[in-house]
């Protein structure tokens, strides 16, 4: 079995598909919910996570960005699989200390690609693309762990960034 196959099955495992009705961070509405955290919690689906976006990256000479706080266990995973940095963006600065919006260290002309957990329409992710490339990075690469088919991939080409799913909605539908 493949690594995508087997990703799938075990997120399918878990439990990380829910019915019912459900309010997601963009406001919309859904029958259905992506439980994310059952994954990103489980070491075995982390890890092939991590292995899979690795695999990826690895002769790329990349930062690895995670948005607080879904993203960040994948970032840090996808960080010690490939041996790239780690970087994490806030939703917010602290309001103590150093205020940093991005923790880690990213320099001018620094190449990043981020890592997210879920996208509907890509807002967060967004923010975190506008985020890094205000602070001098580069970022035309977003890898997601369940891309719902709901926009994400447009909003991000408009912003010329490629959104790398692992897994579609439509894939963990499939009974198949």
């Amino acid at each position: 079995m493949d690594k995508k196959s087997k990703l799938i099955n075990l997120l399918k495992e878990v439990g990380c598909i829910r019915f019912g009705e459900f309010i997601l961070a963009s406001g919309k509405k859904s029958n259905y919910y992506i439980d994310i955290k059952k994954a990103t919690t489980n070491p075995e689906i982390l890890k092939l996570v991590g292995e899979i976006i690795a695999e990826q990256i690895k002769d790329e000479d990349v930062k690895v960005a995670g948005v607080e706080l879904g993203s960040v266990p994948i970032a840090t995973a996808v960080s010690i699989i490939a041996q790239k940095p780690l970087l994490i963006v806030r939703k917010k600065p602290k309001d103590y200390g150093t205020k940093n919006k991005i923790e880690g260290e990213l320099k001018e002309g620094d190449k990043v690609v981020i890592v997210e957990d879920v996208t509907t329409t890509g807002g967060s992710v967004l923010k975190a693309v506008k985020e890094i490339r205000e602070n001098g990075g580069i970022v035309d690469k977003v890898f997601v762990v369940v891309d719902r088919l709901e926009g994400a991939k447009e909003n991000l080409q408009k912003e010329n960034v490629e959104l790398i799913p692992l897994v579609t909605v439509k894939e963990l539908q499939s009974t198949q």
